[in-house]
């Protein structure tokens, strides 16, 4: 092993497995990773909490040490809003922040601080720069255009966005998960081009896994007849999932084979229940990865929806795990977003406008009823997957991230 590519870590980020969606997969991903190529990795982060918006069971006391994985994690307690608005998530990460920058960081090379938490990373990053130590900060999502593309208060955007211009170029390194990202970030935000690296997220679940799809779909209620559509993550209100809610409607009132299923949780599900009527709907709560990996192959069609208006804010998560199952994949979102162009690139399913529910479910029925084309979209999110978004190719290229960040650190104390 070459050490000058196997600095010391340490990883800094409210999210980390358990939970099973959004950024914890691929935190504790890249720990892992790095862990595995040689790297001496510490970890900071937060009881599990995410998506339930909850503490998960079994977690007390306002901190906790654990080695998962052979990686040592210190895990803190985090204030957890029973109503996550914007200001309340805010303080929760600052919150975290502060205590993770009073936490023992081991003597690492290097920090990895992940946003979310912007807030978490400015403060680390601050610490980190007092300790000499350089900071790579991973962007897995934009604040600043997540207000303006949720129709936020102006005043909470312009300061999230001088906030964010100001953490980012706090950082020895940015890592984005798209060239969207780099482009806005230097385009928008003026941070340096040089200093903006993308990294794609890769696919955590296994290809090729042992499914049983006759048995799981029994056990989960699912009829033989039945076109089940899965939605699978976080219930939030960037999904905009009001839209499946209706279209299901539009099912019921049709006597349509299609059915929608709501996998995971969210601050959006009491209401998405509430609304609910009918069979051609249902909801199931957040599944352990073996499970989940069943339920996700068991399905005929994957469906990733959001919110009109969501064009550049992130890159939705779901879509790596989504094109590892053959499956084909509906995509209900504005024509100029991140992921209409990532479903473009991957040709692995039909995108339809986003809020319109009609154009949901006849794109599920055209599918249903073309089960060869509906294979070869499958089959093409396989091979996007395959050429792109490998674990392998993800944590070689972080690795670089971090050797030539090491690297220009030391360049510039030498001087």
């Amino acid at each position: 092993m070459d050490t000058d590519l196997a600095p010391g870590v340490v990883v800094i980020g409210l999210n980390y497995a358990p939970e099973p969606t959004g950024i914890a997969p691929y935190t504790a991903g890249l720990a892992q990773g790095l862990s595995k190529a040689g790297h001496p990795v510490r970890v900071v982060t937060a009881f599990p909490h995410y998506p339930q918006w909850r503490v998960y069971d079994g977690y007390t006391g306002s901190s906790r040490r654990e080695v998962v994985d052979g990686i040592p994690l210190v895990r803190l307690r985090p204030v957890v809003p029973t109503t996550p608005r914007l200001v309340d998530r805010l303080l929760m990460e600052v919150l975290f922040g502060t205590r993770s920058v009073v936490t023992w960081w081991g003597r690492p090379d290097v920090a990895v601080l992940v946003s979310p938490a912007l807030f978490a990373a400015g403060l680390a990053s601050l610490a980190a720069r007092l300790r000499r130590i350089p900071s790579v900060i991973w962007v897995q999502d934009i604040y600043s255009l997540g207000l303006a593309e949720t129709g936020r208060a102006r005043l909470a955007g312009e300061a999230i966005r001088a906030v964010e211009r100001t953490v980012l170029k706090s950082a020895t390194t940015v890592v984005v998960i798209h060239d969207r990202f780099k482009r806005y970030l230097v385009e928008e935000l003026g941070i340096e081009a040089d200093k903006v690296k993308v990294v794609r997220n890769w696919s955590h679940l296994d290809p090729t896994p042992a499914v049983d799809r006759r048995a799981t779909r029994a056990e989960l209620g699912w009829g033989d007849d039945e076109i089940i559509v899965l939605h699978a993550g976080n219930m939030g209100a960037k999904q905009g999932l009001e839209n499946v809610v209706d279209a299901a409607a539009l099912a019921a009132d049709r006597g349509s084979s299609v059915r929608f299923v709501l996998l995971g949780d969210g601050n959006q599900r009491t209401e998405l229940e509430r609304r609910s009527r009918g069979d051609h709907i249902t909801f199931v709560d957040p599944l352990p990865d073996e499970k989940f990996t069943q339920a996700l192959h068991s399905a005929d069609i994957l469906l990733v929806n959001e919110r009109p208006g969501l064009t550049e804010m992130s890159v939705p998560s779901k879509l790596t795990s989504y094109f590892s199952s053959g499956l084909p994949v509906i995509a209900a979102t504005d024509r100029s977003s991140v992921t209409a162009d990532e479903m473009e690139s991957a040709g692995a399913g039909i995108r339809v406008d986003a809020a319109n529910p009609e154009a949901l479910l006849v794109a599920a029925e055209t599918l249903a009823t073309d089960p060869d084309q509906a294979m070869r979209y499958g089959e093409a999110g396989k091979a996007y997957r395959a050429e792109r978004l490998s674990e392998d190719a993800a944590i070689q290229a972080f690795r670089h991230v971090l050797a030539e960040t090491v690297g220009s650190q030391n360049a510039s104390g030498a001087q």
